[in-house]
Formats: structure tokens, sequence, C-alpha cells
């Protein structure tokens, strides 16, 4: 199957939605620590459709949350990478809407040795579908904002958001 792909306006700038094979495999911002490379590849290679089922209810999906409306999200996800990469994300999906959860406590779920909170660490950095794989809500294990390849100030907002003081 082709890819196809769209542009959302956000309060936290334009995202870059792809899908392929009737799941989601790519939330991008822009600008986003790795986004260009994927922005342009996207483009030159995949499709423009608003309308392709995946990317339209991530598009509804999306405004709903931004709204306040929504708290968890339905779609179906393929987010490549490795084995361990996967595991992560899958666990980060069970962050719940308005929590946190350190590396730390990542790597300490999956039942990982201690001080694997660096590799956790090192696959939340490359989760290809932001927000709706919570990457946003991995802290330090001090409570500080960490890290976020959409960077901090996205990372807040995001935050303040889940808890109902963003400000848009």
């Amino acid at each position: 199957m082709p890819i196809s792909w769209s542009v959302l306006p956000s309060p936290v700038g334009d995202l870059l939605l792809i899908s392929q094979d009737a799941a989601l495999t790519g939330l991008f911002f822009s600008p986003h620590k790795a986004s260009h490379k994927h922005w342009d590849e996207v483009r030159a290679s995949g499709v423009e459709n608003p309308q392709e089922p995946v990317i339209a209810a991530t598009r509804t999906q999306l405004t709903e949350y931004f709204a306040g409306d929504r708290t968890t999200f339905d779609l179906p996800l393929q987010p490549a990478g490795t084995g361990f990469q996967v595991r992560v994300w899958e666990r980060l999906r069970l962050i719940g809407y308005a929590r946190t959860a350190s590396y730390g406590d990542i790597a300490a779920q999956l039942g990982l040795v201690p001080g694997a909170s660096r590799a956790v660490g090192l696959a939340n950095g490359a989760n290809p579908i932001s927000i709706i794989v919570p990457c946003h809500r991995v802290i330090g294990a001090n409570g500080s904002l960490t890290g976020y390849g959409g960077g901090l100030e996205r990372k807040r907002y995001l935050l303040d958001l889940e808890q109902g003081s963003a400000l848009f």
C-alpha cells in the first residue's frame, strides 16, 4: 500500500501524520530533531491524503485531544523499530492521561536490570508516533522534564494540557 500523509496544524505546531497498510506509522512535529528527514522522504514518496481513513481518524482524535475532549486514542498503530523499542513504546501507551513515569519506572515495569533507564530513554527518543504513544509523559527520576524530540516547550505544553492548565 502506498504511504499516505497529511499535515495537521495544532497548538504545538504542524504535525506530519503518516499512514501505511491501514495503520498510523508516524506522527512528527515540525521542527523536530529528526523530522526534516521524514517530512522530505514522505512528501517525495507518499501521497497527501487527509481523507485516508487512518489519517482522517487521527486528525479527528488529535483535534479532540487538543480541545480537551479526548484522553485516550483508538487508532491502529504500526511503529517501525527494534523489538526492544516496540516493547518500550507499548509500555508508554499504558501511562495514563495526565500521569507521568520516569525512565527508571518504565525499565522496572519491563523487568529490565537496574541502570536500563538509559536504554529506555534512547527508545523513548526514537518514538515515531509522538503524542499518541505518549513519550511526553516520561520524566526524570527527580520529576524534572528531560529531553524531548519536539522540544521541552512542547513537552511542557502537552503535560499542562493534560492537567487542564495549558494556555493556547
